[in-house]
C-alpha cells in the first residue's frame, strides 16, 4: 500500500503519501535556489512542465555536424574561395576586361574560367558536405519510444522534445538529455556505458529518486503532473542542478546521479524512463562540440602566399612595360614616323598599366584552382575505393569527408588518439592464470580465450586440486556482479557488471565449471562442478584507487568465515601472511610474463576469519560506515584490520583486447617519425597497461607519471625535469614516456606552465593524458597545433573525440560500436584504427607528391608561356599587342596542356604502396616538406622563366633575316607566336614527362597526345574562318607554319636545347646526391629488395642511462619515475568509484529469484 500511497500523490491523484515523504527544500518563483546551489545564489533556469504543453520554446532535437547549411553555404563557400588570393584577383582582373579597350585579351576571357572554377568547387563542397548531412540523418533518424496520448509511440530522435518522456531500451543511445524516473532493476537503479562521453570503460550506475522508482507504466507516467526546474544549458558533463516538483508537493533535489546523458548508452537493464530536459545542440556533449571548422592545408597557404608574391611580380613587370610605354610614347615616337601615330591620343598611363596587368594575368594559373578540385575530389574517391581500407565484418569502407586535406594527410608529426574504442575494443578476455605456482593459459598472442584443459585435471588429481577450487570459488564469488537469466527459458545466463573486469572473470570461472547464478540481498549461489553451493554475503569491502583491491566477507557452506580478496601485487603481497607465502616468489615471475604480453592481472588471496574477531571488527566497521566526517579514511582503516594474514593463491591474466593491428601500426608510425599521443578518459593505470599492450611504452622506456594537486606544485615539477631530467636534451626526442592525469592537465595548460609542460611533452617519445575532459582533449590538440607548429591529426570513435576532432589540422573518425558522431564531424573516417597506416603512410605521401608536383607544374607551364608576352612586348615597343592569337591563349589551360596536370595528380607515384609500407622512413621526404617548400617554388619559377627565354629568343634570332613563302609573303608576329606556342607545347609536355616518377600508358596519352592535339588544331583552327566569325588572323597559317623548313629544325634543336639543363641535373642528382627516396625507386625498377637501402636510416643511439642516472639520483620528487620493471604489472581494475549507488547496496539491492517490472 506504501508504494501506491506515493504513487498517487507524486501523480497527484491522492494526498494520502503527506509531505513527510519529500525532502523540503527552497523553493521561490522569483530566484531559485536549486539543489546543490550555493544559499541565497540567484540561479537562472529552464522551467519544464510535465505532461503539458510548454510555455517556453527549446531546442529542436536534430543535430547537425556539417560545414554548411542552405541558408549558410553561399556567404561560407565564398568567403572560403575568396580567401585564396589567386581567385581574388582573377575577380579583379575580369572585372578590369569589362573596361572598354583595355584589354588585350577580350571581355570574357577570364570571367568565363573563374565561374566555372567557383562552380566546379561549389559542386565538389555540396557532394562532401551532402555526406555528412546523409550521415547526421543516420543519426536522427534513430527510433526511440515516446509517450503520446498515454502510449508508447515509436518516433524519430528529431520528433523528441524537451518534456517528453521516453522509454529507453538495454543497448539504446540516449537520444537526448534525460531525468531518469524508474527502471526495470530495482530502486530505479540502472547502468550505462559512458566512453563515448568520457572514455571511461567501466559501466557506472544511475539512479531515480525513491518517489520516482514506482512510476512503473505508462498509464502511471501519463498521470504525472508538475514541473522540472533545472540550471540552463552547459557544458559540464558531470554536474547538475535541478528539481522536480509534483502538482502541489514540495520540490525533490535532482543532481548527477539522476541524469543519463545524450551519447550514453543503456547496459545491462531491460529498460528505463526518463524526461527529456536538454535536446538537440542543447545537449551537454554537443556543447562540448564547436561548429564544423573551415579548414585550410598547410600546402594550400604557402599556395596562397606564394601567389601574392607571384602577383607582386607581375605588377613589377606591368609597371615596368607600362614606364617602358610611356617613354617610347614621348621620346621614340619621332624615330618611327613611319607607323603614322602622329594622330592617334597618347595612352593614359594608368589604362596602360590595366592592359598590361590584364596581358600578363596569366602568369598565375586560372587552371590551377580548378585542376586542384578535380584531382583532390578524385583523390578522395581512391580512398573511399581503397579496399585494403574496407572492413568486411561491418561493410564500413573508408569515407573522405573532404578531398581539401588530401596532402596534409603525408605531413603528419602529432597523431591524438583515443583510447576506448579506437586503440581497444572494450572487451575484457579472460587469457591466463596462476594457481598455486602452475601457470594455465596459452601464451600464444592469438589466443583469444582462456584454454587449457590441464586446469580442470588438475582439480580432481594434483595435490593442487584444493587450491585450484578455492582459486575458482573465489573468482565466482568475490565481485559485484548480478546475473539475468535469458526470457525465453533458457539456462543462458547475462552478467550484469559495472566493471567489465569483473564480467570477465566471472565467465572465466563459468568456463571452467564454477557457475555464478543466483544472487539475493544475502546470499549468492553457484554451481560448482555440479554441485550447488551456496554463500552468504556478510560485507564488501569495496575497490577503490588508492585501496586498489576489493573483497568480501563470507560465510562458507560449512559454516565457517571466510575473507576473498583480489587486487593489485603490491597491495596484497605487503598483505601475505608468514605461512601464505608458498607461491610468492613463481607467481611474481608469472607475472612478469603476463606483463610482457600486455594483460591486466588481479592477484587473488585468502583469509581465515575466526567468529571472535569478525563479531569485534564488525562493530569497529559499522561505526565508520556511519560516521559523519572522514567516513571514506575511517572506512579503509577498518578494512586494514581484517584484510591481513592473507594466504597467495594464484592471480589472474584479463586482456583488455586491442583492436586487430593496433601495434603494428604504431610501431610503423613511430618509425615515420610521428609521435602518438592517448588522450583518454580511462584511469591511468589502464591507460598504461594500454600504453604497453600497444607498444607506445616498452620495457626499456623511462616512464614519468604527473598526478600534482595545486599549481605551484606543477610548476616547480616542471623546472625541475626541464633542469634535471633532460637539461640539454630538452626539445629533443629522449625515450621516455609521460603518462599525466587531468588534474594536473589542467594546471599545466595554464598561461603559467602551458610552455614548460609542452617543452617537458616534445621531448618525450610518447605522452598519455589520462581522465581528461572533451574540452582538455581539444586543449591539448590546439596547444601543440598552434605552439609547435607542426601538423596534427586527432583520431577517435566518441561524441568525447569531437572537440579534439575539430581543433586537430585533420580529424578523424572511427566508424565504431560507440555511434557516428565522430565519424560525422571528422575530415575521414576509417573503421579501424589500423588503417591509419595505409591512409598517411601510402595514400598521404602520394596525394602530397602528387599535389605539389602539380602546383609546381602548372606554375611552371603558365610562366614558361606567359612571361614570352614579356619578351615579346620588348620588341613590340610595349604596345600591349599579343604574339599570340587570342583564343589559342585560352586554350592552352583547357586544352593543350590539361591533360598532364592531371596524370601526375592522379597517377604518378614514386614508390609502390608495399615499400612505403614496409619503409616507413620514406614518409618524412612529405612530413619534411622537402618537395614543395618556398626554396622549391621559386626555383621552379626560375626554370620557367629559363625556359620560356630560350623558346622565345631562339626562334627570333633563327627567323632574324625573315622567311620568304611561295606566295610572297614574309613571316609576321603571329607566325613566330605560332612556332613558339609549338615549341612551348612541345616542351612543357616533355617535362611533364621528366617529372613522373611512374610512366603508365595514360601517362605516354597526356604527354604525346597533348602534343598531337596541337598539332591536329593548328591544322583545322586557320580553315574556320569566314564559316565561324573567329580567328580571321590565322588564316593559311598551317601552311605557313608547317611548310617551314626552319620550323621543322627549330622544333627539334630549340625544345632539346630547353630541356637539356633539367636532364643534366637529374643525371647528375640522382648519380651523386641521390635521396633514399630515388635508391629505393630504382631498387624497386631493377626489382631487388630495397631493405639493403634503409639501414643507413636507422637510429642506434640512446640517451637512457644519462636520463635514469639524472632521475633516480634526485631526492623524493612528486613528478615521480617508474620504471617498467619495477612498476605494477599491467594492473587496472575498472569500476566506478563514488558512484550514485555503492556497490555493497547494490547488491543488496538485487534478488535475481524475482521476476522483473516489464515496463509497460
Amino acid at each position: 500500500m506504501a508504494t501506491k500511497q506515493k504513487r498517487k500523490s507524486l501523480t497527484g491523484r491522492d494526498d494520502e503519501g503527506g509531505p513527510e515523504e519529500y525532502e523540503p527544500m527552497q523553493n521561490q518563483r522569483d530566484g531559485v535556489t536549486l539543489a546543490g546551489a550555493e544559499p541565497g545564489r540567484h540561479v537562472e533556469h529552464r522551467t519544464i512542465l510535465l505532461n503539458l504543453p510548454q510555455t517556453q520554446k527549446f531546442s529542436s532535437n536534430k543535430i547537425s555536424t556539417a560545414k554548411y547549411s542552405f541558408l549558410t553555404f553561399l556567404p561560407k563557400f565564398l568567403f572560403e574561395q575568396f580567401r585564396k588570393y589567386s581567385n581574388i584577383f582573377f575577380l579583379f582582373i575580369a572585372l578590369m576586361q569589362q573596361i572598354p579597350n583595355v584589354s588585350p585579351t577580350g571581355r570574357y576571357t577570364t570571367a568565363v574560367p573563374l565561374v566555372l572554377i567557383l562552380c566546379v568547387s561549389a559542386l565538389k563542397e555540396i557532394i562532401e558536405d551532402f555526406k555528412r548531412h546523409r550521415a547526421n540523418d543516420e543519426v536522427n533518424k534513430r527510433k526511440v519510444l515516446v509517450l503520446r496520448e498515454e502510449d508508447w509511440r515509436p518516433l524519430c530522435w528529431t520528433e523528441v522534445h524537451v518534456g517528453d518522456i521516453v522509454k529507453v531500451v538495454n543497448g539504446q543511445f540516449f537520444p537526448a538529455d534525460l531525468v531518469l524516473l524508474s527502471s526495470s532493476e530495482p530502486q530505479g537503479m540502472c547502468y550505462i556505458e559512458t566512453s563515448n562521453l568520457d572514455g571511461e570503460t567501466n559501466l557506472k550506475i544511475r539512479q531515480g529518486l525513491p518517489q520516482t522508482s514506482s512510476l512503473l507504466t505508462h498509464r502511471d507516467l501519463a498521470d504525472l503532473r508538475g514541473e522540472i526546474e533545472c540550471e540552463l544549458p552547459n557544458r559540464h558533463l558531470y554536474d547538475f542542478i535541478g528539481t522536480i516538483r509534483p502538482t502541489d508537493r514540495l520540490a525533490l533535489p535532482l543532481g548527477p546521479d539522476q541524469v543519463l546523458l545524450r551519447g550514453a548508452i543503456l547496459k545491462n537493464t531491460n529498460w528505463i524512463f526518463g524526461i527529456v530536459i536538454y535536446t538537440g545542440h542543447e545537449s551537454k556533449v554537443m556543447l562540448n562540440s564547436t561548429a564544423a571548422p573551415l579548414k585550410r592545408s598547410t600546402v594550400d597557404k604557402l599556395v596562397n602566399t606564394q601567389t601574392l608574391m607571384l602577383f607582386a611580380v607581375l605588377l613589377g613587370l606591368s609597371l615596368i612595360s607600362a614606364l617602358a610605354n610611356e617613354f617610347w610614347s614621348t621620346k621614340l615616337i619621332d624615330q618611327h614616323w613611319y607607323l603614322g601615330l602622329k594622330g592617334f591620343e597618347k595612352t593614359n598611363f594608368f589604362f596602360s598599366l590595366l592592359t598590361f596587368i590584364i596581358l600578363y594575368n596569366n602568369l598565375i594559373p586560372i587552371s590551377l584552382q580548378v585542376t586542384l578540385e578535380l584531382v583532390k575530389f578524385i583523390q578522395a574517391i581512391f580512398i573511399n575505393w581503397d579496399l585494403d581500407m574496407y572492413h568486411e565484418e561491418s561493410d564500413t569502407p573508408a569515407m573522405a569527408r573532404t578531398s581539401n586535406l588530401n596532402e596534409e594527410l603525408g605531413q603528419v608529426k602529432y597523431v591524438f588518439s583515443d583510447k576506448t574504442g579506437t586503440l581497444t575494443r572494450n572487451v575484457m578476455e579472460f587469457r591466463k592464470c596462476t594457481i598455486a605456482g602452475i601457470c594455465y593459459g596459452s601464451d600464444l598472442e592469438s589466443t583469444e580465450k582462456f584454454s587449457d584443459p590441464t586446469l580442470l585435471d588438475n582439480i580432481e588429481s594434483h595435490s593442487t586440486g584444493p587450491t585450484i577450487r578455492q582459486f575458482m570459488t573465489l573468482l565466482a564469488v568475490c565481485h559485484t556482479v548480478v546475473p539475468e537469466k535469458a526470457v525465453d527459458g533458457t539456462e543462458e545466463i547475462n552478467y550484469q557488471a559495472s566493471s567489465p573486469d569483473e564480467r570477465a572473470l566471472v565467465l572465466g570461472a563459468k568456463s571452467l565449471g564454477f557457475i555464478f547464478h543466483t544472487r539475493t540481498p544475502d546470499f549468492v549461489t553457484v554451481k560448482a562442478m555440479g554441485s550447488e553451493e551456496k554463500y552468504e554475503i556478510l560485507n564488501v569491502l569495496e575497490f577503490t584507487s588508492n585501496r586498489k583491491r576489493m573483497s568480501v566477507i563470507v560465510r562458507l557452506p560449512d559454516g565457517s568465515l571466510s575473507l576473498m580478496t583480489k587486487g593489485a601485487d603490491s597491495v596484497i603481497y605487503e598483505r601475505l601472511a608468514e605461512g601464505g607465502q608458498d607461491y610468492k616468489d613463481i607467481t611474481l615471475e608469472h607475472l612478469d610474463s603476463f606483463a610482457n604480453l600486455g594483460l591486466r592481472t588481479l592477484c587473488i588471496a585468502v583469509a581465515t576469519i575466526s567468529e571472535s574477531f569478525y563479531n569485534s571488527w564488525k562493530e569497529i566497521y559499522y561505526e565508520a560506515s556511519t560516521a559523519i566526517v572522514d567516513r571514506e579514511k575511517k572506512v579503509e582503516a577498518a578494512a586494514e584490520l581484517i584484510e591481513t594474514n592473507l594466504r597467495l593463491l594464484g592471480a589472474t591474466a584479463i586482456e583488455d583486447k586491442l583492436q586487430e593491428g593496433v601495434p603494428e601500426t604504431i610501431a610503423n608510425l613511430i618509425k615515420a617519425e610521428i609521435k602518438v599521443w592517448v588522450l583518454t578518459g580511462d584511469k591511468q593505470e589502464t591507460a598504461i597497461n594500454i600504453g604497453y599492450s600497444c607498444h607506445l611504452l616498452s620495457q626499456s622506456m623511462l616512464v614519468i607519471t604527473v598526478s600534482e594537486e595545486s599549481l605551484d606544485a606543477m610548476r616547480d615539477t616542471l623546472k625541475r625535469h626541464i633542469d634535471d631530467t633532460f637539461g640539454i636534451h630538452l626539445r629533443e626526442e629522449n625515450d621516455i614516456g609521460l603518462v599525466i592525469d587531468g588534474k594536473s592537465l589542467k594546471f599545466a595548460l595554464s598561461y603559467e606552465c602551458r610552455r614548460d609542460f609542452l617543452d617537458v611533452a616534445i621531448s618525450c617519445k610518447s605522452v598519455i593524458c589520462c581522465r581528461v575532459s572533451p574540452l582538455q582533449k581539444a586543449e591539448v590538440v590546439d596547444l601543440v597545433r598552434h605552439e609547435v607548429r607542426a601538423i596534427t591529426l586527432a583520431i577517435g570513435d566518441g561524441a568525447n573525440d569531437v572537440g579534439m576532432i575539430q581543433a586537430a589540422h585533420i580529424g578523424i573518425g572511427i566508424s565504431g560500436v560507440e555511434g557516428l558522431q565522430a565519424a560525422c564531424a571528422s575530415d575521414y573516417s576509417i573503421a579501424q584504427f589500423r588503417y591509419l597506416n595505409k591512409l598517411l603512410l601510402v595514400h598521404g605521401v602520394w596525394n602530397y607528391h602528387r599535389l605539389t608536383k602539380l602546383i609546381l607544374y602548372s606554375f611552371y607551364k603558365n610562366i614558361c608561356l606567359y612571361f614570352i608576352e614579356f619578351w615579346f612586348a620588348t620588341l613590340s615597343c610595349f604596345s600591349g599587342q599579343i604574339v599570340f592569337e587570342r583564343w589559342t591563349i585560352g586554350f592552352y589551360n583547357v586544352i593543350f596542356t590539361a591533360a598532364p596536370p592531371m596524370v601526375i595528380g592522379l597517377f604518378d607515384q614514386y614508390c609502390s604502396a608495399k615499400s612505403l609500407l614496409q619503409f616507413p622512413a620514406l614518409y618524412k621526404s612529405s612530413q619534411n616538406s622537402e618537395m614543395f617548400n618556398v626554396k622549391i617554388f621559386w626555383l621552379w619559377c626560375l626554370n620557367a622563366v629559363y625556359h620560356s627565354l630560350l623558346l622565345f629568343w631562339l626562334p627570333v634570332i633563327a627567323l632574324l633575316h625573315d622567311v620568304a613563302f611561295k606566295d610572297g609573303k614574309a613571316g609576321d608576329y603571329l607566325f613566330l607566336g605560332n612556332m613558339v606556342y609549338t615549341f612551348v607545347v612541345v616542351t612543357v609536355s616533355v617535362k611533364a614527362g621528366l617529372e613522373l616518377g611512374a610512366w603508365t600508358w595514360l601517362s605516354h596519352l597526356a604527354i604525346w597526345g597533348s602534343i598531337a592535339l596541337w598539332f591536329v588544331f593548328l591544322a583545322i583552327y586557320p580553315h574556320v574562318w569566314p564559316t565561324f566569325n573567329i580567328a580571321s588572323v590565322m588564316v593559311g597559317m598551317d601552311r605557313y607554319v608547317y611548310g617551314c623548313s626552319v620550323f621543322w629544325l627549330c622544333l627539334l634543336l630549340i625544345p632539346t636545347s630547353a630541356l637539356l639543363r633539367d636532364i643534366i641535373w637529374k643525371v647528375v642528382r640522382r648519380t651523386l646526391f641521390k635521396s633514399l627516396r630515388e635508391e629505393i625507386q630504382d631498387l624497386e625498377r631493377s626489382n631487388k629488395d630495397p631493405e639493403t637501402a634503409i639501414q643507413a636510416t636507422r637510429r642506434r643511439f640512446t640517451e637512457t642511462a644519462r636520463l635514469l642516472r639524472n632521475v633516480f639520483s634526485r631526492s623524493a620528487n612528486p613528478m615521480h619515475a617508474v620504471q617498467s620493471d619495477v612498476q605494477l604489472h599491467g594492473y587496472a581494475f575498472s569500476q566506478e568509484e563514488n558512484g550514485a549507488v555503492l556497490q555493497s547496496d547494490l547488491i543488496r539491492a538485487y534478488d535475481t529469484t524475482k521476476t522483473k517490472p516489464s515496463g509497460l
